[in-house]
């Protein structure tokens, strides 16, 4: 069944405007037959676009398990009706962080297509520039209710186990809520660790524009829809949507800017009237390779400099308890999935928060840290100027060994 525009459409996307705005269309796929499933949307902001991922698990006594919801168009809410035809209704929604708007805005509308759900949700809740209630927020008020901190006590315990890590950064806090499947050995996350896929996700190749947007070397190029300038385009968004401000690129002046702009052959809105400032240098790709298809999951970099080093003995606990589960896969809400890694391997992504951590050329691939600590920069400047600024916090000291012990 093909789904109409109409049925892909987020009515409410101003109270988040960002791409692809009014009309997002949702892929689904079945990871473990008849039992998991993912929801993808494309999600970014400047044509820096990557999936935004929803997992649906179905019960062992029927019915489904919701984690991270995302946009509820008409074209996903079917297919969850869908699945509730043949395994009955959605019983739990899982909203696993507190820090993630982008995931946070769509919990309370997605729950309203779902009346008989109780709605789980991670603690300490927050919001900018007032802290409102969660229920102000749009979540329901009479079905709305806080994952306890022992998995043990919640009502899906029996299928389900896991463990929050709750970092206070002042302003608020990053919560990431850590969900095991047993049965099917599944482990889901939300931000916490990804993987970088070589090639464009189905998602977003349905609308390849950002590809090609990120693929051209200036304005003036009017790109061919090609594999190659496809692969080329989203091997820069993940540049960007990783790191922001990547080391191999540059800026034209204001001058040449306006020039470029002028004389291209795409001057539409959605091109950004023709206006496209990067330079990207020659080898920019080895940023690309040095965290591509990696042995082990990686830690966004924001993540690994602005929030997890803020309480890095909590992190450490967290995914040490976390690597003593039993999984084979992993799936984020974003970008790759699933995610093939053991319990090991999880706990080893963490390792850049110890002295004793694990050698470069373990980590990454390319043998390259120093590519990856370069790219890293703009984030690190971004630190320095929220501390002056006593937004945040200086980052705690790496942990030594007896400390982890301890």
């Amino acid at each position: 069944m093909i789904s109409t525009k109409k049925e892909q459409n987020w009515d409410f996307w101003f109270l988040l405007p960002l791409y692809p705005y009014q009309q997002r269309p949702t892929l689904k796929q079945e990871i473990i037959t008849d039992t998991i499933w993912t929801f993808d949307q494309p999600h970014g902001l400047l044509y820096a676009v990557v999936p935004i991922r929803m997992t649906v698990i179905k019960l062992a006594k029927g019915g489904l398990l919701v984690y991270c919801p995302i946009a509820p168009t008409q074209e996903c809410v079917n297919f969850v009706r869908q699945l509730e035809n043949q395994h009955g209704k959605v019983k739990y929604i899982i909203h696993s962080t507190s820090s993630g708007l982008e995931h946070k805005i769509f919990v309370g509308p997605f729950a309203r297509f779902f009346p008989a759900a109780e709605v789980w949700s991670a603690p300490s809740q927050w919001s900018f520039p007032i802290n409102l209630p969660i229920t102000w927020l749009g979540f329901p008020p009479r079905r709305t209710k806080i994952l306890p901190l022992d998995y043990r006590q919640s009502p899906f315990a029996d299928e389900f186990q896991y463990q929050i890590l709750d970092i206070n950064l002042s302003q608020g806090s990053f919560v990431e809520v850590a969900l095991l499947h047993k049965a099917t050995k599944t482990l889901l996350v939300t931000d916490a660790v990804i993987k970088i896929p070589q090639h464009p996700p189905k998602i977003i190749e349905l609308k390849p524009f950002p590809l090609l947007f990120h693929a051209r070397e200036t304005a003036l190029d009017n790109l061919e829809d090609t594999t190659e300038n496809r692969l080329k385009g989203w091997q820069r968004i993940c540049l960007f949507a990783l790191y922001f401000r990547p080391s191999a690129i540059d800026t034209t002046s204001v001058k040449q800017l306006i020039k470029e702009a002028l004389n291209a052959p795409n001057r539409s809105v959605s091109n950004y009237f023709g206006l496209y400032p990067f330079r990207w240098q020659r080898h920019w790709q080895k940023s690309f390779e040095a965290i591509a298809n990696r042995e082990i999951p990686l830690v966004a970099p924001i993540l690994e400099t602005l929030i997890l080093p803020q309480a890095p003995k909590e992190v450490i606990n967290w995914a040490t308890i976390i690597s003593t589960w039993n999984f084979n896969q992993i799936i984020p809400a974003h970008f790759y999935a699933p995610i093939k890694a053991t319990p090991t391997q999880f706990r080893q992504a963490f390792s850049f928060l110890e002295n004793n951590s694990s050698s470069p050329q373990n980590l990454y691939p390319s043998g390259n840290d120093q590519i990856y600590q370069k790219d890293s920069n703009f984030i690190k400047q971004l630190e320095a100027t929220l501390i002056k600024l006593k937004i945040a916090k200086p980052p705690k000291t790496k942990l030594t060994k007896i400390e982890i012990d301890g």
